[in-house]
């Protein structure tokens, strides 16, 4: 491919504009001549004068670009660490007793202690979250624990205005696998249609399983590991050392130290 060639008339013009403070890319989109032959025959030669004009344009370029190099960085990282942890995590989960029964008991107790209802009344297990993954897993986990009688099964939904009735019980019943006709409830939340708030696509959901014998069983196993776990935790003791300098007036402690402390069940910042 032969070169193209420029006259002198043609530098000469390059030459006035790059000391109006024309910059290279306006110069090639006037004449067409490539940045990097205005670069080869004037960059060492002429300074061009740097108006204030030029430099925040210049500033605000090289922001953006120092943004977005700083922002793939970190996402790099956030990617690399994340992967890190899932190496580590998928490792560490084979150790898991898996098989164990008393496992999953563990974590369904955990979970229903947490979200669960505790009422005293016979109203069976009720579990309620807003997020699918976690109340697929309270179900699995229920049925994987428990002789479970499905017909026994009954959801309750609250919604929002913007909601669809019939989309948000279909997504609840194919995900948790039970039937329509045991959606018993379905309410709907006032709330101002002009006020700004997150927005929630599927809902609140309430799971509920006829068996009262199963939330009791569920809370005493998860109040029985709080204790054990508590009881052996090796923090009990350095609480029980950096409490020794307080004086405790009604609930709260007095006295001075550089790091919060748990005393008798309850959490205190200095």
């Amino acid at each position: 491919m032969q070169r193209k060639s420029y006259t002198i008339k043609e530098k000469g013009k390059v030459k006035q504009l790059i000391l109006a403070g024309k910059s290279y890319r306006e110069i090639r989109e006037a004449f067409g001549v490539p940045k990097s032959t205005v670069s080869n025959w004037f960059g060492k030669t002429i300074k061009k004068p740097i108006t204030r004009k030029a430099m925040l344009e210049h500033l605000a370029r090289i922001r953006k670009l120092a943004n977005i190099a700083l922002k793939n960085k970190w996402e790099k990282k956030r990617k690399e660490e994340a992967q890190l942890l899932k190496v580590k995590i998928e490792k560490e989960i084979k150790n898991y007793p898996l098989e164990n029964i008393g496992f999953y008991k563990s974590l369904l107790a955990m979970l229903y202690w947490a979200e669960g209802t505790r009422c005293k009344r016979g109203s069976g297990v009720i579990f309620v979250n807003t997020d699918p993954d976690l109340m697929l897993l309270f179900i699995t986990l229920l049925r994987k624990c428990y002789s479970i009688d499905e017909n026994k099964f009954s959801i309750w939904l609250r919604v929002h205005y913007y909601h669809s009735i019939r989309k948000v019980k279909s997504f609840w019943s194919k995900l948790l696998n039970v039937p329509l006709n045991q959606f018993i409830k379905v309410s709907i939340k006032k709330r101002s249609k002009t006020k700004r708030f997150k927005k929630n696509f599927a809902g609140i959901c309430a799971i509920r399983y006829g068996n009262t014998n199963i939330r009791k069983e569920l809370i005493e196993i998860g109040s029985t590991l709080q204790k054990l776990i508590i009881k052996n935790a090796p923090i009990a003791q350095w609480i029980e050392r950096e409490t020794a300098d307080f004086e405790v007036v009604g609930s709260t402690p007095t006295g001075r130290t550089n790091v919060s402390i748990l005393y008798r069940g309850k959490f205190f910042k200095p």
